[in-house]
């Protein structure tokens, strides 16, 4: 083939103009022009232009003269500029190609429309235009394209067909024949014809990747290899470049396809066809995989059906060193008459080979060096066949350091728990093929890359993988309770159990789900770590955070999200809960052994949720709404009950001035109220400013309500609580000192009473005084009788039992009489009266209401005796007593008796 011109491939429509100046004298001054030089090779011959001049030999012949003529007209200059433009590009659509092919090579070529395109674009040759030109073995034709980028339009097919049963076939390296042909999508393919009974190789320079069917090629260039059995054509597979698959060998003839974009410059095909003996199989595919890798196969025809009856294999050539495993991602079976389909594994000294494994089976994994894989089909029913297809993944990667380790995981003593050890970033997400993965073993040849196991047993496991820290953990357990009176008194840890801390793997996250019915609500509790809520204003710094969400049917509410060290002693929940552990970093393993979340049911509660916070007198507590990020939720109700130490005062602020939302139904409300008798509520609706910072001297509580806010209004309420030390005024001070300054007054008049009193209260002892006057004033004229001299009546003591002996009578045996004490009367005391109080004391009686007034004592004995005293310590005693008796709780009867006598 003949090539005119060629299109260089920076030049997609054929042509650039370059843009240059050329300046004009007018009357009025000057004037820039510009003019266009079009940029067509020199070695451009045209057909039919005069030979090989060359465009800029053709502008300057049309243009010179008159530019010479007209040199004074810029504005002819300018439309003479556009014309050599035109002119430029129609000789340059009119560039001709001629192709010429020997006979003897077998080649066709086919110049068409791509599919889907309309003929925009077509070939011209001596008899016209074509939507198609086909050249056979034998012919030249040259030609030409009507448009400036075929390319866009347009493909070309080189076919080569190769005969190897009627003669010798042309082994060894392959080659794009012809040469030089215009730049435009092509594809070589190659027609080999052989007989069954001998086999054909197919071997790459470079080795290839196996792409599912619909993937593209990163660099466009892809081969597509197929099959001929008798009148049948069996697609083994796409492939790319830069893979593991190395030769393909197949029974009989082969049809192989090489696609190549416009702008790529290919020289060789990069294959060679080798002559083989029978295989007696469909084909054989050989994959070297070398270092840690992964790859991606599939059966022939997939996702179509693996033909019937036939058999392959997929040969892995592994170092010794390095362990593959083998994963089905995708598979079906077809409907069997007679056989079973199946696969089979032949691992170089294995006692059992070829080990025969179901499609539906675990895959051999952990296998130490090369092996082959065969799929076999069977007898397909006629009536309904199905298919039978195959995607499986093998990957290969270094052994484990020890690969003899297990690590022991005890989930028997758990009940609802899962632990699943996997990947990073699932199930987000699915390892790339060329990603080297991590396998988790349940036994030597068991292994996968995700592996979930169930509570109630214990397991042993060991990894396949090179690199631990690409493993997370993810584990779930699930608490529920049917009814108080079997769980109320229960408290639940929700701690990481050390059988999954032990592990060499990272914790990524551990879910507890707790359920409730209706009526029992759900509380959790920190008691020594605390709760702290995440917000800008006081991240979370710790290893681990929980997320905490409570849902119903109807809604769904994200609490917020919590770390340890914080002020949040509970927090009940009137609705299912779900409580996620997520762990950053390493950290963790050291920091779970305090850890000491817990929960347990409880009755009923008003609000969807209630905190108890003491917060930390020396930090800034801030606490916010839940559900943040798309606001509090209608009609939901949240308190705060914050606890207040006896010797400081919290103070309460709001970040924002309004709570920022409009109702459409219903009122939003914020109430705070200090916990003591008599407090006022503080009172807020969503159209009025919050409260300003204030001081709380007592426990209170904070609560907000949520209206349904107008669109797009949330509801996102923060506050803070501060403390400082009880600060006493002035005013107090002096109202204590004032205060204690009369009752010292008080106290040191009623002493001096009292001192008074017992004063007048000093015993004698029975000694006759001849000085006193014993005749009652204004009586002594009743007194007949003067009985100075008489001595009868004189005695040194009196004895108290003389006195009150009779008492005795009365007494059932009683040791001790009952001397000078007065008790009150509490009714008949058998058929003698009570002793009589004093004289003195006779006077009270007009107190008493109840009481009459006893007779005056008999006149006939005037003389005055003194009676001995208790101690004044029994004497406050019995007043104790009478005081418990008659209720008075400032002095006793007697006491009050003595004090009216004395004022008398």
């Amino acid at each position: 083939m003949t090539e005119h011109y060629s299109q260089p491939a920076s030049q997609a429509a054929g042509e650039e103009a370059v843009r240059q100046s050329s300046t004009c004298e007018l009357p009025g001054g000057t004037a820039t022009v510009p003019s266009f030089r079009p940029s067509v090779p020199p070695s451009v011959q045209v057909c039919g232009g005069g030979g090989s001049e060359g465009a800029e030999g053709t502008s300057a012949r049309l243009g010179a003269g008159p530019l010479r003529e007209m040199a004074g007209s810029c504005a002819l200059l300018a439309v003479l500029a556009v014309l050599l433009a035109a002119s430029a590009q129609h000789l340059q659509r009119e560039a001709s190609f001629t192709i010429s092919l020997r006979a003897a090579d077998n080649v066709t070529v086919t110049i068409k429309l791509k599919p889907g395109f309309l003929p925009v674009c077509l070939i011209r040759v001596k008899s016209g235009p074509r939507f198609e030109l086909k050249i056979r073995p034998g012919e030249t034709v040259t030609f030409t394209f009507t448009c400036n980028t075929p390319e866009k339009y347009l493909m070309m097919e080189i076919q080569k067909n190769i005969d190897c049963v009627s003669g010798p076939c042309p082994f060894g390296d392959v080659h794009l024949y012809p040469p030089g042909l215009p730049r435009l999508n092509r594809t070589f393919i190659w027609d080999v014809k052989a007989s069954t009974k001998a086999g054909l190789e197919l071997k790459f320079s470079a080795p290839l990747r196996q792409i599912q069917p619909g993937e593209m090629c990163p660099d466009l260039v892809s081969y597509n290899i197929n099959s001929c059995i008798d009148t049948a054509t069996v697609n083994i597979g796409t492939f790319c470049r830069n893979g593991s698959v190395s030769r393909v060998k197949l029974l009989g003839g082969v049809i192989m396809s090489l696609h190549l974009p416009w702008n790529l410059t290919v020289t060789t095909s990069g294959f060679n066809i080798a002559n083989r003996s029978s295989i007696k199989r469909l084909c054989i595919i050989e994959s070297i995989l070398k270092g840690e890798s992964s790859i991606m196969l599939m059966s022939p025809n997939y996702p179509l059906g693996f033909p019937e009856d036939e058999l392959m294999t997929w040969q892995f050539v592994v170092p010794s060193n390095m362990r593959a495993s083998v994963f089905f991602h995708d598979y079906s079976l077809s409907n069997c008459e007679r056989k079973e389909e199946r696969v089979e594994y032949y691992i170089p000294g294995s006692v059992s080979n070829p080990e025969v494994f179901k499609l539906s089976d675990s895959q051999p994994a952990n296998i130490a060096g090369s092996f082959n894989l065969s799929l076999q089909g069977c007898d397909q029913d006629a009536q309904n066949p199905g298919i039978l297809r195959l995607l499986f993944q093998v990957v290969v990667q270094h052994p484990q350091i020890d690969e003899n380790v297990t690590h022991l995981i005890d989930l028997s003593k758990e009940r609802n728990m899962t632990v699943t050890i996997h990947f990073e970033e699932w199930p987000r997400r699915s390892p790339l093929v060329s990603e080297p993965m991590c396998l988790i073993c349940k036994d030597p040849r068991t292994c996968d890359r995700v592996l979930t196991l169930a509570s109630g047993a214990a397991y042993k496991i060991s990894f396949l993988c090179k690199d631990l820290s690409r493993l997370r953990i993810t584990a779930e357990k699930g608490i529920s309770c049917v009814g108080l009176r079997w769980c109320d008194s229960k408290t639940y840890s929700l701690s990481v159990p050390k059988t999954i801390t032990q592990l060499p793997v990272q914790l990524h996250k551990f879910i507890w789900k707790l359920t409730a019915p209706e009526l029992i609500n759900i509380e959790i509790t920190s008691p020594s770590l605390k709760l702290r809520q995440h917000l800008p204003e006081q991240n979370c710094n710790t290893s681990y955070s929980y997320s905490i969400a409570s849902a119903t049917p109807e809604t769904e509410m994200n609490v917020g999200i919590f770390c340890p060290g914080g002020a949040i002693e509970k927090i009940q929940l009137r609705n299912n809960v779900t409580i996620s552990l997520k762990t950053f970093g390493k950290g963790f393993v050291n920091e779970s052994n305090n850890q000491d979340l817990k929960m347990s049911f409880v009755p009923h509660i008003k609000d969807e949720c209630t905190f108890t916070v003491s917060p930390d007198s020396k930090a800034k507590t801030y606490l916010q709404t839940p559900n943040s990020l798309y606001g509090l939720p209608p009609y939901i109700s949240i308190s705060w009950y914050i606890i207040v130490p006896s010797k400081q005062v919290a103070r309460l602020g709001f970040s924002t001035d309004r709570m920022g939302i409009a109702c459409e139904t219903g009122r939003a409300y914020v109430n705070i109220k200090e916990q003591m008798p008599g407090a006022e509520e503080t009172v807020r609706r969503e159209d009025e400013l919050l409260p300003q910072p204030r001081n709380m001297h007592h426990n209170f509580w904070v609560n907000v309500s949520n209206c349904k806010p107008v669109d797009p209004m949330q509801l996102n309420l923060k506050f803070w609580v501060t403390f400082v030390e009880k600060q006493i005024d002035l005013a107090v001070i002096l109202g204590v000192l004032a205060g204690v300054g009369i009752l010292a007054a008080i106290g040191l008049t009623v002493c001096c009473v009292k001192k008074k009193k017992k004063k007048s209260q000093n015993p004698m002892v029975g000694v006759y005084n001849a000085n006193v006057n014993t005749q009652m004033p204004g009586k002594q004229r009743l007194f007949k009788k003067d009985r100075k001299t008489n001595e009868s009546h004189v005695y040194a003591v009196i004895d108290d039992a003389m006195v009150y002996g009779h008492l005795l009578k009365e007494s059932n045996g009683s040791v001790t009489p009952e001397v000078d004490v007065y008790r009150p009367f509490d009714g008949p005391m058998g058929s003698l009266p009570p002793s009589p109080p004093p004289f003195s004391f006779r006077k009270d009686a007009k107190h008493s209401p109840n009481t009459e007034e006893p007779p005056l004592l008999a006149e006939t004995d005037h003389d005055t005796y003194t009676f001995a005293h208790q101690k004044s310590g029994e004497l406050e005693d019995n007043a104790d007593g009478n005081e418990k008796h008659n209720g008075d709780t400032s002095m006793s009867l007697l006491e009050n008796k003595e004090q009216d006598s004395l004022e008398e």
